[in-house]
């Protein structure tokens, strides 16, 4: 892919090992307020908070988002904020070669904030960093990756994305780019239909040579 000049990474379990820590942290709230539905902390990979708010805590429900809402402001300053094994040297590696780099996130300013007070560097590895507030439509629709090329001034066939979740790897196929899937939350097996080629981390990953 001689043209390749942005890459786009989607954050949770593409920048940072954190889904295990999301599942953990989800699993029980759905427990707690949908126990009819077992295994829906697998179902809302990709979505803002917005959107899982509305379709699985309003009507009856609606009192537990304030409940919910506090209770993530808190998780959210207290986990971990892991790299994937091998992404500093590989974004570095991209930036030294002239391309750049954006985070596309479903996840809020208050959750990066919390990132930003854990790690002083990671503003710097990136060229643009978008967040939910940034989009009208979350994952699976192509509108985050759409609006990070454009920030980027990188046309469609320039952009490579790497993600993690079924809704975000669908996200940057309808977006009509090259996407890499990151095997950190589901199966190698599962995301390989939808990617061009699949990783279980960065480390001796040349995208030049694969892609």
């Amino acid at each position: 892919m001689s043209r390749f000049k942005a890459a786009l990474f989607d954050l949770d379990g593409v920048v940072f090992d954190t889904e295990p820590q999301y599942t953990e942290f989800w699993g029980a709230q759905f427990r707690e307020f949908h126990p009819e539905h077992p295994g829906l902390e697998h179902e809302i990979k990709g979505q803002t908070l917005v959107q899982i708010f509305d379709r699985h805590f309003s009507g009856d429900l609606a009192y537990s988002q304030e409940i919910i809402t506090k209770r993530l402001n808190e998780f959210e300053q207290t986990m971990r904020f892991d790299y994937v094994e091998g992404f500093e040297a590989f974004v570095g590696e991209l930036r030294s070669r002239g391309v750049k780099t954006a985070v596309v996130t479903s996840s809020n300013l208050a959750k990066m904030q919390s990132v930003y007070e854990r790690r002083s560097e990671f503003r710097q590895l990136f060229d643009a960093i978008l967040t939910s507030e940034d989009f009208e439509r979350s994952k699976p629709d192509p509108d985050c990756y759409l609006k990070a090329a454009a920030r980027l001034g990188a046309s469609i066939d320039e952009c490579i994305v790497f993600e993690d979740s079924f809704n975000g790897l669908k996200s940057g196929r309808t977006a009509g780019m090259k996407v890499v899937g990151l095997a950190t939350t589901n199966s190698a097996e599962s995301i390989a239909p939808y990617s061009d080629v699949v990783i279980s981390n960065y480390i001796d990953f040349d995208p030049w040579q694969v892609i």
